[in-house]
């Protein structure tokens, strides 16, 4: 099944102290949060005082407004830059209480959704070479975003070696926004990145991996690493409660019609913008349970040989069939009638 994209509405959270060097690069220039909540159309005090959490599409078009009102081309680096051990929340902690830098890339690709769910990372070790990558969960977004990740992993790195890194090798999608910016790259990263790349990565070597981090309380990472467990596990409980009554809302609605976001979150008794934001802290939105929900559905329906895709496109709340059968190949891969011989 194809993933879907996640969209600027229903896309997961970045929690309150992710949010705020972002706030602080604004104020340093002139914009308050005040001017970034209106230009989002967000309600009034939705950004001061500091909320606990915010939609991560929402984040996305703050960055995006506050360098188009700041009138900064590199504000995303300047975002970056202002990372600081809370920024991460309990993710940061852990960070601090790692004896290497492999532990603290291992812990990163485990708890960093703590902090965002921007994106995810990963780390592949080849050859003397190790190659971090982090998967942006916003292809379409501007380069602040890939910038501000980066610059921060920079800042918060050099703050954990007590010492500047060596410049690693970074290759970065976005086209660097033209000629003449390459000097803010270069300050901040000590070498220029390579634009236009096939992934956003830092390729560095992986000795550094064994870098110890001077200042560890590593007594202490027992006791953040039950912590952070706990706070993974109380996540996918949310995520199982919410999604598990949107599904069987889905199923129930189906053979009546098409399904809608607005009748689901009127039969669990919710307001539609609720039911988004309860989703959106699950870590998924409607429209990716929806189309979980009819796969299952549809591998079951076409197992059963007295139904014909139109009786199943009908079940599943299609109006046509070749709505049903496009869904389904965008799913599986192969068009239901194909996945039926299979099955044969």
């Amino acid at each position: 099944m194809t993933n879907a994209l996640f969209d600027y509405a229903n896309d997961g959270r970045v929690a309150g102290s992710y949010l705020q060097p972002l706030l602080e690069a604004a104020a340093a220039r002139g914009v308050t949060p005040q001017a970034l909540e209106q230009a989002a159309g967000l309600a009034p005090g939705a950004l001061a005082p500091l909320p606990e959490s915010l939609q991560a599409g929402d984040y996305v078009r703050l960055l995006e407004l506050a360098a188009a009102l700041a009138d900064d081309p590199h504000f995303g680096l300047h975002v970056g830059e202002r990372v600081k051990l809370g920024t991460y929340s309990v993710y940061g902690l852990i960070l601090l209480s790692c004896r290497d830098f492999g532990h603290a890339f291992e812990q990163t690709i485990r708890y960093e959704q703590l902090a965002h769910d921007l994106g995810r990372s990963s780390l592949q070790v080849a050859d003397g070479l190790a190659r971090y990558t982090w998967h942006s969960r916003f292809p379409n977004a501007t380069r602040h975003l890939a910038d501000s990740v980066f610059a921060g992993i920079r800042v918060f790195g050099n703050w954990l070696a007590g010492a500047p890194l060596p410049p690693a090798k970074l290759e970065l999608m976005h086209d660097g926004g033209g000629a003449g910016l390459g000097g803010e790259y270069l300050r901040v990263f000590g070498d220029l990145p390579q634009f236009g790349a096939p992934a956003n990565r830092a390729s560095f070597d992986a000795q550094l991996l064994a870098w110890p981090v001077p200042n560890a309380d590593v007594g202490m990472y027992p006791v953040l690493q039950q912590h952070a467990e706990n706070l993974l596990k109380q996540r996918a409980q949310a995520d199982a409660g919410i999604a598990a009554q949107v599904r069987a809302a889905i199923v129930r609605g189906l053979s009546q019609g098409q399904v809608r976001l607005a009748s689901v979150a009127e039969e669990l008794e919710l307001s539609p913008r609720t039911l988004q934001r309860k989703l959106s802290d699950a870590g998924v939105n409607f429209q990716q349970v929806l189309d979980q929900t009819r796969f299952a559905l549809a591998r079951d329906y076409l197992r059963q040989p007295g139904l014909s895709l139109v009786d199943i496109a009908f079940l599943l709340g299609y109006q046509e069939q070749s709505a049903f059968n496009h869904a389904f190949r965008e799913w599986a891969g192969v068009n239901p009638g194909a996945w039926r011989v299979t099955l044969r």
